[in-house]
Order: C-alpha cells, then structure tokens, then sequence
C-alpha cells in the first residue's frame, strides 16, 4: 500500500468504507432475524419439553399435597425450578465428544440446585416417632449446618443441614433428661424459646466465635408439633416449677415412676412372663418355676415389703443374666432356684468387703461390741451402711451415763456436729417422752449424756431412738440390760415404736456377729412391730430363727422393750395422793418397777442438788 500511489490508495480506502458500511447494514438486516431465530428454537424447545416437565412436576405436586397442608411454598421452588431448567435447556441437550467433559460439570453443577436435602426420613416409621435423645447437645438436639474451609472461608450450603432430635421427632415424642438439660444453659435457653413459639430455627452457634470468615446460611424456621417428655427427679421439677413460671405452662402433666407396687397373683405372673421375655431376647435358658419364686422373694426383699414388689426392673434383668451365667456354668439347660440364690450370693461377695472388715474389727475386738451377759447403760443399737449397690447392718454401741444436775439430756453426737436433723429431732422427742414419763418431778434435776461409741463418720436417722431411751433408762435404774440383744426403733412422744427402714440388712447384720462369736440362743433383734410384714430375711437366720438359736422380738411399746432387756416389769404411772393432791415422787410407780427405781434415782439427784445450793433442781408443787 506504501508503494501506491495516493489516488489509488484513496480509492481502495473509500472502498473499504463502502464495504464496512455494507457489512453493517447486513448485521442489522440479520441480526434481529437471528436473534428470533434462536427465541423461536428456543421457544420451541420449551413448548417441546414443558408438557414432559409438567407432568413429572404435577405429579411431584400431587404428592405434596397429600402430605403436607401449606404446599404453597413448595409449589413456588417447584416454579422456579421449572422455569431454571427451561433457561438452560441447552445444557440437556447431546454434545460433541470434544466438550462432552465440560458440558457435563456445567450440567452437574445445574442439577446440584434441584437437589433435595432430606433432613427427616420416617419413611420406615410405623406410628409416630418416639426419640429418646440421651445426648441433648446444642447440636445433636436442635441440628446444625455443617461448613468447610475454602480459602481460609468457611463455607456451606443448604445441602449440609443436618436435622436434631427435635425435628426428627416432628409428630411424635421426644425424651429428654432434666439434669442434662439444665447443666447447659445455652441448650435450656434455646429449648425455653421453641417452647415459646413452636418454631425451630436450624442455625450454628459457634461460627460467631470462629477465627475464619464465615459464609453463613440462614435457613428458614419451620414449625415442629412435638411432645415433649422430661425425665427427672421430684427435687429438679418443683425447683424449675418455682423458677420458671414458663415451665409449668408448657408441662401440665407430672406422673411419678413408683419405686414398688402393690404384689398379687396378677403382678407374679407378669414377672414370670418378664423373665421369659428377657430370656427369648437374650438368648438364655429358660427359668424354672422355683427359680422364678425366687427373683419375687428378692424383689420383695429390695421393695423392704412382704405386700410389695420392687419395680426397678433393670436390676432384676441383671439377676436374670448372672443366674443364667451360673446355669451354664454347671453345664444345665435351665435355670433354678439354687442358681438364683448363688447369683444373689456371688453379688453381695462382689460388693461386701466393708462389710466383712467392719465383722472383722469385731471379732478381733478392735470395734467394741458385747454378745454377753448384761451393762448398765450400755447395749447394742443397730444401724445400716448404705454404699449404693449394697447395703449391710452393722451393730453399733449406745452408752448413757446419767448425773445429778440441771443440764438436761445431753446428745454428744449433736455436740460435736456429728449428727443429722432427723437424728437430732428423734433425741428431742425422747427427751420429751422422758419429761412427760417423771412429770410429778418436774423440772428433772438431770444431767445426762447419750453417745454413740466408735462413731466417727456421723449419725442419721432416727431408728436408734429406742436404744438411747433404753440405755438413758438403764442408766437411772441402775438395771442392766442384756447385751446379746440388739435395738432397733424410732420412739415417739407417747412411748410408742415407730417402724425403721433396712430391718433385714441390721438383724442379719447382728447375726452374723453372733454367728462369728457363737450363737448361745440367747441372742437376737428386738424391733418395732410395725416391721413385722417388711421382714424377709436370709436362709440362714430364718432356719436359727427356726431352730431357737437366734430370735426376733416385736414390740409396740418401749414398755415391752424394756422389760425383756432388763427382766423387770416397766411400771405403771401412780395414782394421786390423798386430799387430791400429787403423790410423792419416789411413789409414782411400783417401787421394784423400772420406772420406780428411776424415779427413786431422780429423787436423789434432786436432793443431791438441793444440797449442793440449786433450788432450780425441784420445786414440790402442792
């Protein structure tokens, strides 16, 4: 073009101009006739493929609506969906070879916005759901969105929300232990507010808290009808009835697990037929009748009741297992009573080393307890060890010493701190019935003191109460009490015996620190008789019981006590004097009576203090 003259290179520019002019004018003739082209192909396509995607749609409508009553929402994803695959019709369509790779990541990333997350799937499910969520995390109960790193982002999509037990229980129940809850308050908080609307909000608590970039998902709250059934203790409910006015709103309904019920022919078999379930389960060999009739002996035993059963039923599943162990052991094929017995035998040996060293420190008179002859001021009460798998009785020494004085009833335990309230409460309604038994001499001019020998752990209870009173007694009288027999029993304010609790567990505890130092059939257990139906003792005492080696005495008065600990009558309260007025004292009761030795005692002690310049000791009222 250099070389060319200027005229003639004038004139191949004009015609290029003329030629670009004409290209021009062509592409705006064209390209509106192209661009309809491609809306008509395209129209086409959709008029071609929208019938097939309607009725694949409207059948997915179809379903929708008989499952679920607002589909308004889903109808619109569905819309949307249609409308989407309409618009790329082009990526459904065959390609070439050579970009056949490519084509189909477009089309895999397309068809990932069509995906359904099914969260809930109870498709399985006959009735309604029922959870029991032993895990109540914020996570596990409420779901959560998962996210993963891209480029120091944590990222996510609707694909990675996980459901939790709440809307996995939607329809049905949910289980749920108040203990767990109430130890996270950012899971009880989030539970309070579902309960407030009903509406659950699927969200990740802790990417406000994460060091990364966060690309959140909010997805949408849904609402969830679910029963909701906590699971706690009596002292948990009633605390967050009282703290939470919420709370007892939402949960109107309180039912209590009964620890025992009542025992009939009805509940017998209803064991039977437990125990053979529990064996067609476990694949264990069948129990014999006999075998059965002893895990109902037990589970009387553990309900403290020959009219009651227990109803902690895990514990008996266990026993069924261990019996079963034994049966196979020996090679039989079903299981009997003598293997029950040596299941129960072989669990209490597992569990009995306090037990036996406390018997130990008896016998190796380490720990003081007298099986003989007779004390003034002393005998053996009985208390129980509760280690919470095993519970054993163990004897223990009450000693009372009684003084001239105005100090009244002095309880060492509660001195030094070593007691409890019930405790404490039992030696003041001894006390109460002491003052109400010596009226005529009040106020008392007395001094004693009540101790627990031994003891350096603390004293609860009340079952002991008896035993004080008889050693406070002994000690006033000056009559000694047999010591190869122990007390057990709660006295009220009228000298009555109140039933105590682990009866079996403290006579057997006794009588196998008779059994050690040698039964001379002089010994036993004297306990309320109130006790009388809860005692299911072991072969072992039963068959001394049986043969007058050992014995057990009930009592409905600490008057009867009394007399069998010391061999002398109690006494019966006096009459008035002559004239109308009070008896003297020292001739209240029966001179040779317990009651009237005491009260001799109490004379004395007045004098004595009258003597030593305290009028406050007695005052003879006319």
């Amino acid at each position: 073009m250099a070389a060319l003259d200027p005229a003639r290179r004038a004139a191949y520019d004009e015609g290029e101009r003329e030629l670009r002019a004409e290209i021009l004018r062509f592409l705006e003739v064209t390209g509106p006739l192209e661009r309809a082209l491609r809306d008509g192909v395209a129209s086409l396509r959709r008029q071609a493929v929208r019938p097939v995607l309607d009725r694949e749609l409207d059948a997915i409508r179809q379903g929708l609506r008989k499952q679920f009553k607002d589909t308004r929402k889903l109808g619109q994803w569905l819309d949307a969906v249609e409308q989407d695959v309409l618009d790329h019709l082009e990526l459904f369509e065959p390609a070439d070879p050579q970009d056949d790779d490519e084509r189909r990541d477009a089309l895999e990333r397309r068809l990932q916005r069509y995906r359904v997350n099914l969260v809930v799937d109870n498709a399985e499910t006959v009735g309604a759901p029922v959870i029991i969520e032993n895990n109540p995390l914020y996570r596990p109960l409420f779901g959560s969105i998962e996210y993963q790193t891209d480029n120091d982002v944590l990222v996510t999509d609707f694909s990675r929300i996980r459901a939790g037990s709440l809307l996995r229980a939607h329809g049905g129940f949910l289980m749920l232990h108040l203990r767990d809850l109430l130890a996270d308050e950012l899971v009880w908080e989030k539970l309070r507010r579902f309960l407030r609307n009903g509406r659950l909000q699927i969200e990740e608590p802790g990417t406000m808290f994460s060091a990364l970039a966060t690309t959140s998902l909010e997805p949408e709250a849904v609402d969830v009808d679910v029963k909701l059934v906590l699971i706690g203790t009596h002292e948990q409910f009633y605390a967050l009835q009282e703290g939470d006015p919420e709370f007892a709103r939402h949960f109107r309904i309180k039912v209590d697990f009964a620890e025992t019920f009542a025992a009939s022919d009805a509940t017998r078999r209803a064991t039977g037929v437990f125990v053979a379930h529990t064996c067609a389960r476990l694949g264990l060999p069948p129990f014999s009748a006999a075998a059965v009739a002893r895990l109902i002996e037990d589970s009387h035993r553990e309900a403290e009741d020959r009219a009651r059963q227990s109803a902690t039923f895990a514990r008996t599943e266990a026993l069924v297992v261990e019996a079963a162990e034994v049966t196979r052991s020996r090679g039989a094929r079903r299981v009997e009573r003598e293997d029950v017995s040596a299941a129960i035998a072989a669990r209490n040996r597992r569990h009995d080393y306090p037990d036996e060293r406390l018997r130990e420190a008896v016998a190796d008179g380490d720990r003081l307890v007298h099986l003989h002859g007779a004390r003034v001021g002393q005998l053996n009460g009985l208390s129980v060890i509760d280690l919470g798998d095993y519970r054993f009785g163990l004897p223990i020494r009450v000693a009372a010493r009684t003084l001239p004085g105005t100090e009244g009833l002095l309880n060492i335990e509660r001195e030094v701190a070593l007691s409890g309230p019930i405790h404490d409460k039992a030696v003041l309604v001894l006390h109460s019935y002491l003052s109400a038994l010596f009226a005529p001499l009040a106020p008392l001019a007395l001094t004693a003191s009540i101790v627990f020998e031994q003891e350096y752990a603390g004293i609860e209870g009340d079952s002991a109460s008896c035993a004080e009173f008889y050693a406070l007694l002994s000690s006033l009288s000056g009559l000694p009490l047999r010591q190869g027999i122990a007390v057990t029993g709660a006295i009220n304010a009228f000298g009555e015996v109140l039933p105590i609790g682990g009866v079996n567990e403290k006579i057997e505890g006794f009588f196998r620190i008779c059994a050690a130092a040698g039964l001379d059939g002089s010994q036993g257990v004297l306990i309320p008789a109130r006790n009388r139906r809860h005692l299911m003792l072991a072969d072992e005492v039963c068959e001394a019981v049986t043969a007058g080696r050992f014995h057990v005495w009930a009592v409905d008065h600490v008057a009867d006590g009394m007399a069998l600990l010391t061999g002398v009558p109690f006494g019966a309260e006096g009459a008035r004097g002559a004239g109308g007025g009070l008896a003297p004292p020292d001739a209240a009761f029966p001179p040779d009576s317990v009651l009237g030795r005491a009260a001799a005692t109490l004379v004395a002690y007045r004098r004595a203090c009258l003597r030593a310049g305290n009028p406050r000791a007695w005052r003879r009222r006319g």
